[in-house]
């Protein structure tokens, strides 16, 4: 009989609770060091967390947000301003377009690694203090290098490569966030964090056209693209020193990570996380630039004295759609809603193949927001399966809840969390450079189109017999 594995996603996301300090009856006692260091946190006591926790938690959970937003904007930022470029003065070939819109996914993904361990070896308020003061880097570089129509495309290919420092701050935001909350309030406060981090994109898209062309008469201030988000930045920069703090509590788990590692599912779900996530933000990514290419007409829209570019709406749908995804996943089960999004996720792709010689926009639109939203709800199903694939292979291996090895394998799973967020935007880098192939060796988008078609079909296929069917080497479980 198939029965369900329903262990909170947040279970594994984080090392076992700890157990009150002896000699307090349950009650936590809470010591603050200088730099805000605190010592003694423990969620799971229920009268500290009702009486000071919560609040706590939440404080640093808020300026979290808002720094891992504004890293989001900053590594997504030349997604925008390449199609802007033209119209400022600067003449680049399409490819090397592609190449500044994707190198920062490839360095944001390489740099989760290393960001994931940056809480525990400096702290939490600290990281996020030194994370967010990088953002300082590219966006001050941005607004010098693009005022010059005469820069060498390789100034602005490092300028957007250090865009990437954006991509890392979701690695070390979420580990951080991990410790403050109980287990039974953790998919809450990550989801929040992780939805508040996707939104910086979709902002970034809207907000960016907007400042670079309202009030600049028949020029365009597009240094403004990096500059706009200086006091942004700095403010969080205040706001993490001023009002977050690092937790003693918080350690690394390399073992952890070592023996995730050498898990088969951890491989096998990354290929998973890099169709839906890597989907997700690719094609946010190279979208202002599909909508240039296709309808130039439609690239901005002029309301009053700025342009406005319709791209952002596909990263506002795929951030939105995520919860969904998870909600869905916790009913029916991670795996047969993952199935579902990489089928619709192949339609929306053969819609545009198909529709595309209609020469409509607005059909265009349409199809790219059903892709967009069907790699939101996968972006939050595939990560759902995680945790459970785990516990799944906990019980096939006969390991009963509580015991040592037990523990060890929540360890795992929190570790695979974290691996598999960091292959799975490597799509970002993917996704344009297929585009840019397809575009270099046929001329247009059908080609990449009907390969990402294919790509769908095969990990819908592997999803549906791997997961969907029962296994004896998942206990027979529902993923």
């Amino acid at each position: 009989m198939t029965t369900t594995v329903t262990p909170s996603t947040t279970d594994a996301a984080a090392p076992p609770p700890t157990t009150a300090p002896a000699g307090t009856s349950g009650s936590v006692t809470l010591t603050h060091r200088p730099g805000r260091w605190i010592d003694g946190w423990n969620p799971e006591d229920g009268d500290f967390w009702k009486s000071r926790g919560r609040a706590i938690a939440r404080r640093n959970l808020g300026w979290s947000i808002f720094a891992e937003f504004l890293g989001f904007i900053i590594w997504q930022l030349w997604s925008i301003v390449v199609v802007m470029l033209p119209a400022a003065g600067f003449q680049l070939t399409s490819s090397e377009s592609f190449w500044l819109i994707s190198l920062p996914s490839l360095v944001g993904a390489t740099l989760r690694f290393p960001y994931t361990f940056m809480v525990a070896i400096f702290g939490g308020r600290n990281w996020t203090i030194v994370s967010a003061g990088l953002l300082l880097i590219p966006a001050v570089l941005l607004g010098i290098v693009v005022s010059n129509p005469e820069t060498p495309f390789g100034i602005l290919l490092l300028v957007a490569a250090l865009g990437g420092v954006g991509g890392g701050n979701f690695a070390s935001s979420m580990a951080n966030i991990t410790y403050f909350f109980p287990q039974q309030e953790k998919g809450w406060a990550l989801g929040l964090n992780a939805a508040g981090g996707n939104l910086g994109t979709s902002v970034a898209q809207f907000a960016v056209p907007i400042a670079v062309t309202i009030g600049a008469g028949a020029t365009l201030n597009i240094s403004l693209a990096g500059w706009m988000w200086i006091p942004l930045i700095l403010l969080a920069m205040w706001g993490a020193w001023r009002y977050m703090d690092n937790l003693s509590s918080a350690t690394a788990d390399f073992a952890g990570s070592a023996a995730a590692l050498r898990e088969p599912h951890l491989w096998l779900m990354a290929v998973l996380y890099i169709g839906t996530f890597g989907s997700f933000i690719g094609f946010a990514s190279v979208f202002p630039k599909l909508i240039a290419d296709q309808f130039p007409e439609f690239s901005t829209l002029q309301v009053g004295q700025a342009a406005v570019s319709l791209a952002f709406l596909g990263a506002l749908v795929g951030s939105l759609a995520r919860p969904y995804g998870g909600k869905l996943a916790d009913r029916f089960g991670g795996a047969r809603v993952t199935v579902c999004a990489f089928a619709v996720m192949a339609l929306g792709a053969l819609g545009l193949i198909w529709t595309l010689p209609l020469q409509s926009f607005w059909v265009f639109l349409g199809c790219f927001l059903v892709l967009f939203a069907a790699t939101g709800m996968g972006n939050g199903s595939t990560y759902r399966m995680i945790p459970s694939i785990f516990a799944a292979r906990g019980l096939a291996r006969g390991i009963a809840p509580g015991t040592p090895d037990a523990i060890k394998v929540q360890r795992k799973s929190a570790a695979a969390l974290g691996l598999i967020s960091a292959i799975g935007a490597y799509g970002g880098f993917l996704v344009p450079q297929v585009l840019n192939a397809s575009q270099l060796s046929t001329g247009g988008y059908t080609a990449a189109f009907y390969g990402f078609v294919a790509a769908y079909v095969a990990l819908l296929l592997v999803t549906l017999l791997v997961y969907v069917i029962p296994r004896a080497s998942l206990a027979h479980q529902r993923i």
